[in-house]
């Protein structure tokens, strides 16, 4: 295999992941990774790919990172990123629907979470609203990785809550021996009638150059769960309804309103169908490389219904026969990466990478088109990586974003706007001794203008981290802190509408000023041959906290959600842990666990912050060997009560879940077939955090067959 020489450092977040205690379901499947690892012959898992922050060996204000990859990420693949993640530590999703479900990262949602590929935004319009869908391909992507902690403003002021980076393979990075190198996965899953395929085939032209194409489909029918497809409070809402015809002599209507109450079975109009596809070509030498792509990134899928709820424009009630809502998406995407190797002076190399998306998004009413968002995007980014001198390195660069947005049609929720923003950034690390010492500097400017309402807003924000670690031998202990700023987004301040997909009037301020947060954590960290550890307690102090919430009030016959902005303190814990128990032959037994809590309240008496995820517990035990790994698990959520005005509190659940993957040709082969059981005993489950949790639960038993390779 040909790949582009950099230095040690290099491979600064893989060692820092294994060495984070990961459980089995997120990176390694014991505590002892030497040996149980998946090795792997693909060469685009060489060493030398780290997918963020490559210009700092130990990243230690990124206080927890997960990463997902290989045989585990092929095993939870679903049609959304969410829904992949929601089992790693202080990670839930908005769970909206099947086809849009976003990450949820220490209780922070939206815009206060950055979700990246490569490094770079997403270019999508799915921080804007909950209905809409991450454009990441889950079938061909290759690792995902999930950051917390107060240094991932490198990415961006606005990611207090943390960020997720998507690694995919579109534009190579190493030149394979093969003459042909691929990638390939199929799976189906029996919950929701889920077929789905991807492909990825990389060919040599040369000793330097790299072609590289992927597609993936997924084809998914309507979603079956465990029990009531409503919640107690809607059922009782319908169930009254009915009631109350039946009183008035309306018995056909009470008949309906009585079925829907109900409801089991298949979620109704919560199918998704996706597909993709990608092209990429690099230039890959000693002296550096160069690369570029182009991808297509096509859905459908429903938007399940809320009854009781009325379309603005019609008046009609749902519950008398409601027009089912979908959308249809498409993005065009080209990207960019280069790098040069600058030699042995002050800096080590220069990286560029750069993105252009073109995104249109249309909400159709049963056959009719009812709104449609269009949306064309650029992000750049270019950093110059210092060498190591003397325990000193670093990195510092500058960001640039600007998108044209605009909503047409009757339920346009938000004016046309444009979104202009550049950032410069350092971050520098200082290791002597024991101690390692770390200190980031962002500067933000952003302009957001809505010019057919004459209203343009400005803001400028610096952020800055420092956080320093000791080394007791096998335990690390730590402790970050951060001050961060945040400009509000445009739907945040110029959104006045009915949003049909989201059932609800969405009404923003356009005197929003920037949120500012003082934010701190303590961490430890254990990490021996046969078991590991961390445990990280955090807190965030919000100035002028913006967040949007029912007002009780109805305009277009939609409720009126609202954007308001107050103080607000945010804390938690995370907790992971893995055991190795014993050995027997070339198979270990290991254990693991997973604890996470947010708690999150605006001051002043303004009660609870909305759609914040519950204490969550996970442990899973496993016995892993060269060919057969057999894994068991138990999520256990307690039930939410800690909840805003005019939000239900959601009830706890229990899932248990199993799997088993074989590698016909042992561990040292990228070749598996793994089976999964997920909810095995079909409970009724809902996420707290999700906007649509009432109606739209989560999946019930669902048993799922995948088969990976890579040849």
């Amino acid at each position: 295999m040909k790949t582009v020489p950099v230095r040690a450092f290099s491979a600064s977040l893989t060692a820092l992941s294994l060495a984070l205690a990961a459980p089995a379901y997120a990176q390694q499947s014991s505590p002892d990774s030497s040996t149980t690892d998946t090795k792997t012959d693909d060469f685009h898992s060489a060493d030398e790919i780290v997918v963020t922050a490559p210009y700092v060996e130990r990243l230690d204000l990124l206080s927890g990172t997960s990463a997902v990859t290989g045989d585990i990420l092929a095993e939870k693949t679903r049609a959304q990123l969410g829904d992949i993640l929601a089992s790693l530590p202080g990670v839930s999703a908005t769970s909206f629907s099947p086809g849009a479900s976003r990450p949820v990262l220490r209780g922070y949602q939206g815009n206060r979470v950055a979700v990246l590929t490569d490094g770079i935004g997403n270019i999508d319009a799915s921080n804007t609203s909950a209905d809409h869908a991450v454009t990441i391909d889950t079938l061909t992507v290759e690792r995902i990785e999930v950051l917390r902690g107060p240094a991932v403003l490198l990415f961006g002021g606005q990611a207090v809550g943390g960020a997720v980076n998507a690694l995919d393979k579109r534009i190579p990075r190493a030149v394979p021996d093969e003459p042909v190198h691929v990638d390939a996965l199929v799976a189906y899953g029996s919950a929701a009638r889920d077929y789905s395929g991807g492909a990825s085939v990389d060919v040599p032209v040369s000793d330097r150059i790299v072609v590289h194409v992927d597609g993936s489909y997924r084809n998914t029918d309507d979603t079956r769960t465990g029990g009531y497809i409503f919640a107690p409070s809607l059922r009782t809402e319908l169930l009254d309804f009915a009631a109350e015809e039946a009183s008035e002599g309306h018995f056909e209507e009470a008949t309906e309103a009585q079925e829907r109450a109900d409801q089991r079975g298949r979620i109704p109009n919560s199918a998704v169908k996706t597909w993709t596809a990608a092209g990429g070509i690099a230039f890959i030498e000693d002296g550096g490389n160069l690369g570029l792509s182009y991808s297509i990134y096509d859905t459908n899928y429903g938007i399940p219904a809320r009854p009781g709820a009325e379309h603005a424009h019609t008046g009609e009630e749902i519950v008398e026969g409601e027009v089912p809502v979908t959308i249809g998406m498409r993005q065009y995407r080209a990207d960019f990466r280069g790098e040069v190797n600058l030699g042995d002076g002050l800096f080590d190399k220069l990286r560029l990478r750069a993105g252009y998306a073109d995104y249109t998004h249309t909400e159709f009413e049963g056959s009719e088109i009812g709104t449609v968002f269009i949306s064309q995007g650029i992000e750049g980014r270019a950093e110059l990586i210092q060498n190591d001198r003397n325990g000193w390195r670093g990195a510092s660069g500058v960001q640039y974003q600007t998108r044209d947005f605009e909503a047409i049609g009757a339920e346009a929720f938000v004016p046309p706007n444009k979104t202009r923003q550049y950032g410069l950034f350092s971050l520098q690390e200082y290791t002597t001794g024991n101690l390692d010492a770390e200190v980031a500097v962002r500067f933000d400017s952003v302009e957001l203008r809505a010019d057919t309402l004459g209203l343009a807003r400005s803001f400028q924000n610096v952020s800055a981290a420092l956080g320093v670690g000791y080394h007791f031998g096998d335990l690390k202990i730590g402790a970050n802190v951060s001050r961060t700023g945040r400009a509000p987004a445009v739907e945040e301040l110029f959104s006045n509408g009915p949003h049909i997909a989201t059932q609800a009037y969405e009404l923003g301020d356009p005197n929003l000023k920037s949120e500012r947060a003082w934010n701190g954590e303590l961490y430890a960290r254990y990490d021996a041959p046969g078991a590991a550890l961390s445990a990280t307690l955090y807190t965030n102090r919000f100035d002028s906290f913006i967040y949007e919430a029912e007002t009780g009030a109805v305009e277009d016959n939609l409720p009126v959600f609202a954007y308001f902005q107050k103080d607000a303190v945010v804390w938690g814990v995370e907790f992971q842990g893995s055991k190795r128990l014993a050995s027997f032959g070339d198979m270990n037994l290991s254990v693991d666990g997973v604890a996470d809590y947010t708690r999150s309240k605006i001051s002043s008496g303004g009660g609870n912050v909305p759609r914040i995820p519950p204490l969550r517990l996970l442990g899973g035990a496993e016995l892993s060997g060269g060919q057969i790994d057999l894994r068991g698990e138990v999520e256990w959520s307690d039930a939410q009560t800690k909840t805003a005005a005019f939000e239900t509190p959601t009830a706890g659940f229990t899932l248990v879940n199993a799997s088993a993957t074989w590698r016909p040709f042992g561990r040292d082969q990228n070749v598996a077939i793994i089976a999964s059981a997920n909810n095995i005993f079909d409970v009724t489950a809902r996420r707290s955090a999700s906007f649509t949790k009432d109606f739209v639960p989560l999946s019930g038993r669902d048993f799922r067959v995948t088969a990976r390779v890579s040849f």
